[in-house]
């Protein structure tokens, strides 16, 4: 199969809803304290957010940006998600490579400590990139 341009819209909202999942999953892994399923659980959507950010870079520098084209309150929703979003988002590989590192070194409790904030931020980027796909290209 070959991937074009154009379906690197719904390729990207595909690796955003799989890197929610899986996110998901290791949380709920690690609260039954499977460690080893955990790590492979957040190692690949840590994996899953790197396609993504690949996929994202080359849609974009190939197509530029798209524009929002409805107006009124929704158009509001919209712009209010994606700052969210984009804001968010810049954050999260700081962040996931922090969590990684200090969970690499077998420190857990400073691991515990930062994956407390990044596993919302990074769950919260990955869903709205789903919901922002969703209103610009299907809407």
């Amino acid at each position: 199969m070959i991937i074009t341009l154009q379906d690197l819209p719904t390729l990207n909202a595909s690796l955003n809803a799989t890197s929610a999942v899986l996110l998901l999953t290791g949380w709920y892994l690690i609260l039954q304290g499977k460690r080893e399923a955990h790590r492979k659980a957040m190692l690949a959507a840590l994996a899953t957010s790197a396609l993504f950010l690949a996929a994202y870079l080359v849609y974009h520098l190939n197509v530029g940006s798209v524009r929002f084209q409805r107006e009124g309150t929704i158009r509001t929703v919209y712009l209010t998600i994606l700052f969210t979003h984009t804001v968010l988002a810049a954050a999260v590989p700081v962040l996931a490579a922090i969590t990684l590192r200090r969970a690499w070194a077998g420190r857990f409790d400073r691991h515990r400590r930062i994956a407390r904030w990044t596993l919302p931020i990074w769950l919260y980027v990955s869903v709205t990139g789903v919901i922002v796909y969703w209103m610009l290209y299907r809407m």
